[in-house]
């Protein structure tokens, strides 16, 4: 099997698009860490938010796949922050530094949960167009650790590392399954003690999601059949939360779809911007748009069809 950090695809990505350091704080330790790839011309970018134990490079497949389409990319690693207001000023002040209006976020567990709470934050004055979530939740009391959140800081490195390790699925997988979960171990380890517990404070404090402040926001759940860290209990809510979002289900990916699953990932992200295409909320190029495309857009917004049917991968 093919270490992904050895593959040429993951080669060429760090080889290619370079990785920025921005300060936005008062506080010159909390340093967001992003790739940004694609036209600088778009101003509604897709953002892509990591899980607890990913970094803005666990994204790498979607940055090399989209940007080759033509849409401008953004993946972050966000910095050390114990509270979600925090969180969501600190991603706000980045936006204004980018000098970006609205986006797209793409969300993956504690990051989709983040998504929806910066969405939620800021509905007065939206900053979020469009909403993925995948293998995500809204509220954080399925993890029935809301009692813990505060000791976390307390903890050493290696502890908080064993409690991430635990929701990483056990038992046979697929080589690409496994491929991914040596990726995101090898991305768990060059977290520090306090990028860890700041995670998982935010992953595990008694916190939920307002979806009335969000209901005119579109929203595409991703998530997958086989075995994941998100329970059955915790999927039906999301469908409850968001009853008109669209579904994009995967037959299998387990924790990490979007890397060993990444051609099914990649193309129901594409499906879930191209209602935004020949709009000022499109993140492609408009020179990689089809006229055909547009005008085909342009009759369903006259017609009020805003729903996409997906198929499901079997």
């Amino acid at each position: 099997m093919e270490e992904i950090r050895v593959s040429p695809d993951y080669n060429w990505f760090r080889s290619t698009v370079p990785l920025k350091r921005i300060i936005v704080d008062d506080d010159d330790s909390k340093v967001w860490s992003l790739y940004d790839a694609g036209p600088k011309t778009i101003r509604c970018p897709i953002i892509f938010l990591p899980p607890v134990s990913g970094t803005a490079e666990v994204f790498f497949q979607q940055i090399l796949a989209l940007t080759g389409w033509g849409y401008r990319v953004i993946s972050l690693q966000y910095p050390v922050y114990w509270d979600l207001l925090e969180f969501c000023d600190g991603f706000k002040k980045l936006l204004d530094h980018l000098q970006l209006d609205k986006v797209h976020l793409f969300g993956a567990s504690l990051g989709g949960f983040l998504a929806q709470k910066f969405a939620e934050v800021t509905h007065k004055s939206p900053r979020v167009h469009s909403l993925i979530l995948c293998n995500s939740f809204s509220d954080t009391s399925i993890f029935n650790q809301t009692w813990t959140a505060n000791s976390f800081w307390l903890m050493p490195a290696f502890m908080l590392k064993k409690i991430v390790l635990g929701n990483f699925a056990k038992g046979p997988v697929d080589p690409k399954m496994a491929g991914a979960i040596d990726f995101m171990v090898d991305r768990l380890e060059s977290l520090n003690q306090s990028e860890l517990a700041s995670r998982l404070t935010l992953n595990c404090q008694n916190s939920y999601v307002e979806p009335h402040k969000i209901r005119d926001v579109a929203v595409t759940i991703m998530d997958v059949f086989d075995q994941s860290a998100l329970s059955n209990e915790a999927k039906e809510e999301m469908y409850k939360l968001y009853p008109n979002a669209r579904r994009a289900h995967l037959k299998t990916g387990g924790n990490f779809p979007y890397l060993c699953r990444s051609a099914e990932v990649n193309l129901y992200i594409q499906i879930h911007l191209r209602q935004y295409h020949g709009t000022r909320y499109a993140a492609i190029n408009p020179a990689m748009v089809s006229a055909e495309e547009l005008e085909v857009q342009r009759r369903k917004e006259k017609l009020g069809i805003s729903q996409i049917m997906y198929l499901n991968f079997y």
